[in-house]
């Protein structure tokens, strides 16, 4: 199961075990964009920032949506079954290997009250998970609340996917073709996507740190890269940057935007852990574009 570890350092006996180019590893560092204290006290704000979005908030927690695995998730400000509410769907960071649904919640809130529901999943986290397994569960998540959502009040036909740093690649692996048929859905059955701070194409990272918990090469890499794996241009989104980002996140936002045609919002003022809580404020920039993807649907 996931629990909300945020120590992603790499153990420096481990290191040799990866062949680590320094020009790469420093471009997908975003932890040390803003430095070890700064980062502690922003993890401690998504977990108390989730809890105040969520006290007295309708919902339903703890629902296994993935019985191979027994991951769960949350439903945020539902609506019924005879007036179901369009969903976001949130894909919570932490480069595969920490934080948890429990710390993913502070948009809710404000999406509830403006007539979204919000769902939240868990997911099993590297090295216990693959990244093929992580991407397969979120995927999964897509699947529960197309079949079961409307239990839940939820509205299927308008399901936007979103996501921030790991999250974003996550998010971005349900917006492209090709896993739908397999799980019964239809191939546009995510019918928008908002990735915040992704990684789009992780085959430089088998080349970094990373690697020492993701464990894959260049041909799985590539396999599980968004940027590799084909456009939907039919599909609306939105890709969000923060104006401080280390340079690998800059490069493939802006990469990502270009090769599917979403809109690119770069966030000023904001860095690659503190950008996402803008959606807990109804008047930020960030907000807004969420909200203004659901008035498309």
């Amino acid at each position: 199961m996931s629990d909300a570890s945020v120590d992603m350092d790499v153990n420096p006996a481990k290191r040799d075990a990866v062949n680590v180019d320094a020009e790469l590893d420093v471009a997908f560092d975003a932890r040390a964009t803003v430095g070890p204290e700064r980062f502690a006290r922003l993890m401690e704000r998504y977990r108390a920032e989730s809890v105040q979005a969520v006290t007295d908030l309708p919902g339903v927690t703890g629902l296994v949506y993935d019985a191979p695995s027994g991951e769960r998730l949350d439903v945020w400000g539902p609506g019924s079954e005879e007036a179901p509410r369009p969903v976001f769907v949130f894909v919570h960071g932490g480069y595969w290997r920490a934080l948890s649904r429990a710390d993913s919640a502070f948009a809710a809130r404000m999406l509830a009250e403006r007539g979204v529901a919000t769902v939240v999943p868990d997911y099993t986290l590297a090295p216990r998970a693959t990244l093929e397994e992580i991407t397969r569960q979120v995927r999964a998540t897509i699947a529960w609340v197309y079949h079961e959502g409307a239990r839940y009040g939820l509205d299927r036909s308008r399901l936007v996917v979103g996501g921030s740093s790991a999250g974003g690649h996550l998010a971005a692996m349900t917006m492209v073709d090709g896993w739908q048929a397999e799980v019964g859905l239809p191939e546009n059955v995510v019918a928008a996507g908002f990735p915040i701070s992704g990684l789009f194409d992780v085959r430089p990272l088998v080349r970094t740190r990373a690697n020492e918990w993701l464990r894959f090469d260049e041909e799985r890499a590539a396999a599980l890269s968004p940027l590799v794996l084909g456009a939907r241009p039919r599909m609306p989104g939105v890709t969000v940057m923060a104006r401080h980002e280390a340079s690998g996140f800059t490069e493939q936002s802006r990469a990502f935007a270009a090769h599917w045609g979403t809109e690119l919002l770069v966030v000023p003022e904001r860095n690659h852990f503190d950008v996402v809580l803008d959606l807990a404020d109804p008047e930020t920039a960030m907000s807004r574009a969420l909200l203004g993807l659901f008035d498309r649907l």
